[in-house]
């Protein structure tokens, strides 16, 4: 049940016919894991947080360092050297102190992120590198838990929903190999400020939307933004039947 306080905090959400107080009381049970508390971790988080998501886990062994406050809008510049996901925290619940946030200063694999999907109700990809994905998605098909990836370098974006649960839903590796991708990140080939906000609010929506029931989520669907010319294009994504993660 939502009390007073949250149905006036949440009210222009709950005032949307196809959200109402079931999609707000959704997301308030919900638990959502973020990994990554940079560029696009931020947008997710804060807007998530302020939506009413009840339980946020951000994850990021990372501190802030100054060439991250072009575009990791959540930081300040007396925060240098502190950890990511621990101040990220900290103002995710300054806007919302209804909700709980947790924040894990570490990197997680094996054990600890299957305890972490197993936990949660939705996951994020904020990441920025291959080998984090690709252990992200073998964790969300064993999980049967949705992911959300969003990528974000230069002036390019992508967008995709990952849904386990859908027996016709591709994963990530169906759309990438693990081997013959250059791991290239934002510190080698630069990305442009507001880029990581649109997407990183698009992967928020998209959240909200699997959370909540509410609309076409982006399954089957990968969403490519060129934003130097400001073109959305969207491909198809086919299961792989011979995918050594999903199939079968």
């Amino acid at each position: 049940m939502l009390s007073d306080d949250e149905l006036l905090r949440y009210s222009r959400q709950i005032l949307i016919p196809r959200f109402d107080i079931a999609g707000q009381e959704a997301l308030k049970a919900a638990r959502v894991l973020v990994v990554g508390a940079g560029g696009l971790g931020c947008p997710v988080a804060l807007y998530l947080g302020a939506a009413g998501v009840g339980h946020l886990t951000l994850v990021d062994d990372d501190q802030i360092e100054l060439a991250n406050l072009q575009r990791q809008i959540a930081f300040e510049q007396s925060w240098l050297g502190d950890s990511k996901a621990e101040r990220l925290a900290e103002r995710v619940r300054a806007i919302n102190p209804e909700i709980t946030v947790n924040a894990v200063n570490r990197r997680v694999d094996g054990d600890d992120l299957k305890q972490l999907f197993a936990e949660s109700t939705l996951v994020l990809d904020c990441t920025d590198n291959f080998n984090t994905r690709f252990s992200l998605n073998r964790a969300s098909v064993a999980s049967g838990v949705p992911l959300v990836s969003g990528a974000a370098i230069r002036g390019e974006g992508q967008l995709s929903v990952y849904d386990p649960r859908q027996p016709d839903s591709p994963c990530y590796h169906c759309l990438y190999p693990e081997q013959g991708n250059e791991d290239l990140t934002c510190s080698e080939a630069g990305v442009i400020a507001p880029l990581v906000g649109m997407i990183g609010s698009a992967q928020a929506m998209e959240a909200i939307k699997v959370i909540a029931g509410v609309g076409r989520p982006l399954v089957g669907r990968l969403l490519i933004l060129d934003a130097w010319h400001m073109e959305w294009r969207e491909m198809k994504l086919a299961k792989d039947p011979d995918c050594p993660v999903c199939a079968g």
